[in-house]
């Protein structure tokens, strides 16, 4: 066992930890504003008369508010000429004028009224009697369909996903720096959950701990997700709907990340508990190897898809694929990530988006060897002037999972 897995108590692991969040900032209103006048420009780009942005991280996104999805309709309408209107239930007002960082007019529903009514003569008042208007790509199929079916037929909806795209995609110098405080507690949160291991000790155990140090480190919501599996069951990229008990020679995978002002963090951590076998060793150091390569082909200009080949050229050259055989890696090699765990653009075969500066992408190309167990190691990392850079190290080895 290396002398960073186990050996230590629940409570003398958490007393270490604290709170590493001082100094850190939400995005403040005047990079919200930036963002309107961008996604004006990408609207004039694809020809776009007003923007529909819904409850949720699009509209957080745009404006800071920061509003969950629900069968209520909520959101804002962004005009061409950068008018911003909001829309929401009569009741919610209070809550919604609060929640606000860029403060705008709002239309208002009663419960038994029509939303898209509402969204029909808003667009009417903004100026506009005809037109292209965008809508936020995550509106639920009941919202696309209700404003389709109410809408004057001189407009003509369309997917606004690309202008939206374009703007997120690209992260801002005070983005980076919330998601690398975020992804600093997750690994210091990491390497205490290992310190705790000890034969017997459940999965769930696991997750709560984790739950319990990300609070300590100044995530207030703890873990926004986590993923804690032993043995044959890390084979499972998502893991498997029953908790497991460690025991010697367990191969042990862990994912989880928090939340930090909106902005997320997801790391993976595979090593063994207890002395790894030849065959651990061998999956391992491919996984490394792996994960090295697709880092390498991350240049500017290079399209996603050719990181996921990189990754998985690397791969097949050990013995695994090809594709997505297993054993092997069954998924793409990376996602974006920022205010959503997952989001565009995404390291996979189909995805020919060039690299650009301020691109942030998950880096992990698991191998899964059905019936024995799964590697995965996950580091993000940030397209800069001159390439890409880390968030946070890839682990030296499978004895040193903590070490750089």
């Amino acid at each position: 066992m290396t002398s960073e897995v186990g050996g230590t108590s629940t409570s003398d692991a958490l007393a270490r930890l604290g709170d590493r969040t001082a100094g850190m900032k939400p995005i403040q209103a005047s990079e919200h504003q930036d963002r309107l006048k961008a996604l004006t420009h990408e609207m004039a780009t694809s020809r776009l008369d007003a923007i529909y942005l819904h409850g949720g991280s699009n509209l957080r996104y745009f404006t800071g508010t920061s509003w969950h999805p629900s069968e209520r309709l909520v959101g804002a309408i962004l005009t061409a000429d950068n008018q911003l209107h909001y829309l929401s239930p009569h009741f919610e007002l209070g809550t919604l004028e609060r929640r606000m960082v860029i403060a705008g007019p709002v239309a208002l529903w009663h419960e038994h009224e029509s939303p898209y009514s509402l969204l029909c003569d808003t667009l009417r008042k903004l100026g506009l009697n005809s037109g292209r208007i965008g809508l936020d790509p995550s509106c639920p199929f009941f919202l696309t369909e209700g404003v389709r079916e109410t809408i004057d037929e001189n407009f003509v909806l369309i997917d606004a996903g690309a202008a939206i795209q374009e703007c997120r995609g690209r992260k801002s110098g005070a983005e980076i720096a919330l998601m690398q405080r975020a992804k600093d507690m997750t690994l210091e949160a990491h390497a205490a959950a290992a310190a705790i291991l000890r034969p017997g000790i459940v999965t769930t155990e696991v997750e709560e701990f984790l739950n319990q140090a990300h609070q300590a480190l100044g995530a207030p919501g703890g873990s926004n997700f986590c993923i804690a599996l032993f043995g044959e069951a890390t084979a499972y990229p998502h893991g498997v709907p029953h908790p497991q008990t460690l025991k010697e020679g367990d191969m042990v995978l862990i994912d989880t990340g928090c939340t930090l002002h909106g902005y997320q963090s997801d790391i993976t951590r595979s090593y063994v508990f207890g002395e790894p076998t030849a065959r651990h060793r061998e999956v391992w150091n491919a996984e490394k190897e792996a994960q090295a390569a697709a880092f390498e082909a991350a240049q500017l200009g290079t399209p996603c898809c050719e990181v996921d080949a990189a990754a998985r050229r690397s791969l097949e050259a050990r013995g695994f694929g090809p594709e997505y055989a297993l054993p092997g890696l069954p998924h793409r090699t990376g996602h974006g990530i920022g205010l959503d765990i997952h989001e565009g653009p995404y390291l996979v075969g189909s995805d020919r988006t060039p690299l650009a500066p301020g691109m942030c992408f998950s880096n992990e190309p698991m191998i899964c060897v059905p019936g024995e167990f799964g590697v995965r190691l996950e580091d993000h990392f940030y397209m800069t002037d001159s390439g890409p850079r880390w968030f946070t190290l890839p682990s030296r080895s499978i004895d040193e999972p903590f070490l750089a």
